[in-house]
């Protein structure tokens, strides 16, 4: 998925996901609290309202229900315009009541911020700004303008005006604290959704790529033998049957045919068998093939390898796992990207731990986002010199998100870092003075068990479904 295509999905579809049922069943526990609020200030505390105002209050939503109960399927997704209005009506009508029972000096003033809230998290953003503004306009207004309670005796119930400040300030400044705080957090929970989708799409992708390769290593391993023994067979027939031309023509026909089955075989991308030899490969080798699409961009990737403090002499072999060489694959990409001239990727290995460092010579993560660097759809605001020098790229910090999902997956811990200070701007082509990223295992999380000699590696494994 396209990084546009999510930030299109989350901007406009996801008022889309909530249910008319949904909406209406919350209604129906609005109405029903409201009816409860007012059959208990009649009958228990004997307060006057204007009953016959309250119940039409009461009734016009429960109306609107059964009309949406019976015309719409129960299944209809509300689009973005639907939505504004059902929760706008919600906050008319329950400041209509409020208005019929004390404005704010009835305690229930505080459920304005209901509706608004339920906007900050499902709306977008000029639909919440509408709504926040109707309910400051409407609370203001029932500062001054409201029908009194009542007792029996003909008491108003009213509280200081002062305590009516505190309550207007208050629900104002909740109106808008809710809705960015709601906003916010409910922004967050989504791209890290989207995000996540998108990791795990990308995973999907390597694991098929990874298993393609591995099947026609594997087909070529296991009917190699035979194809060459019927090679063989069918060649030494048409020599033996030069006297019988009918025969020795079948015989040619098999050799041929067996080779094409080899050529076929080079060339399939079907399902078939993970070849067990294609698990585990040298450290380097499976950063070179990490690396391998970025050879070609006008960049030059230069790989060190070397045992650190107490390490081996030979490199280790480490699992080939799809996540891994996709999440390299990423921070090379980022590191091309930003590079003037040169990518260092350089492979330590302990008795520990096995470390992998990329570092570039470009100007090194901005400072005010390398504590967030890892997060999804963090973006730079690009400078006029940025574009000019990459005009196509448009960075969101997904790729990032996604190696560092990836890779902690595999029992990675990442760390950024910059060469040098960003801000000095004393950077020489060639020098490692960009960013920094670091990738490190415990040995114990990579590093393929190693075989015993002579030990079988098993049966090839079919790929699932």
């Amino acid at each position: 998925m396209a990084n546009s295509e999510i930030g299109l999905f989350g901007e406009y579809q996801r008022s889309n996901w909530i249910r008319l049922r949904t909406m209406i069943l919350l209604r129906w526990f609005a109405i029903v609290g409201q009816l409860i609020a007012i059959t208990v200030a009649q009958r228990m505390y004997n307060l006057q309202l204007e009953l016959g105002l309250c119940y039409l209050a009461v009734g016009v939503s429960i109306v609107g229900n059964l009309v949406a109960i019976f015309v719409f399927p129960e299944n209809k997704r509300l689009s973005e315009t639907e939505n504004f209005l059902m929760v706008m009506f919600d906050l008319l009508q329950l400041c209509f009541l409020l208005y019929l029972t004390g404005g704010l000096h009835n305690p229930f003033s505080l459920l304005v911020l209901g509706p608004v809230t339920v906007s900050a998290s499902v709306l977008t953003l000029r639909s919440t700004v509408i709504l926040g503004v109707t309910g400051f306009v409407l609370v203001s207004g029932m500062v001054f303008y409201h029908l009194p309670l009542r007792t029996q005796e003909g008491f108003i119930l009213r509280i200081p005006d002062v305590f009516v400040f505190g309550q207007w300030t208050a629900i104002s400044i909740a109106l808008v604290f809710i809705s960015v705080y709601s906003r916010r957090i409910t922004r967050e929970m989504n791209s890290m959704s989207d995000a996540l989708a998108a990791t795990q799409m990308a995973l999907a992708r390597a694991q098929k790529l990874n298993d393609l390769g591995g099947v026609v290593a594997a087909a070529a391993h296991e009917l190699g033998t035979p194809l060459a023994t019927i090679k063989l067979a069918s060649s030494e027939l048409a020599d033996d049957l030069d006297d019988r031309p009918d025969l020795q023509e079948d015989a040619l026909l098999i050799r041929e045919q067996a080779d094409r089955c080899r050529d076929i075989l080079r060339s399939m991308g079907r399902a078939g068998k993970d070849d067990l030899h294609m698990r585990f490969a040298p450290l380097i080798e499976v950063i070179r093939e990490a690396a391998e699409p970025h050879q070609d961009r006008g960049k030059q990737i230069v790989i060190e390898d070397g045992p650190g403090p107490g390490g081996e002499f030979g490199q280790p072999q480490v699992l080939r796992r799809p996540e891994v060489i996709h999440g390299l694959r990423n921070l090379v990409q980022n590191a091309v990207d930003f590079a003037q001239s040169t990518v260092w990727v350089e492979a330590i290995w302990t008795d520990d731990v096995i470390s992998i460092r990329i570092i570039d010579d470009g100007r090194g993560f901005p400072l005010h986002l390398i504590g967030r660097i890892g997060d999804p759809f963090v973006r730079k605001r690009r400078s006029e010199a940025d574009r000019k020098a990459r005009p196509e790229y448009e960075g969101m910090g997904l790729g990032l998100f996604i190696a560092k999902t990836l890779l902690e997956r595999s029992g990675a811990e990442l760390s950024f870092a910059n060469g040098s200070d960003p801000a000095t701007g004393l950077h020489r082509q060639g020098d490692r003075c960009g960013a920094v990223v670091e990738v490190v295992w415990p040995r114990n999380k990579i590093v393929a068990e190693a075989a015993q000699p002579g030990t079988a590696l098993g049966e090839n494994v079919p790929f699932s479904q």
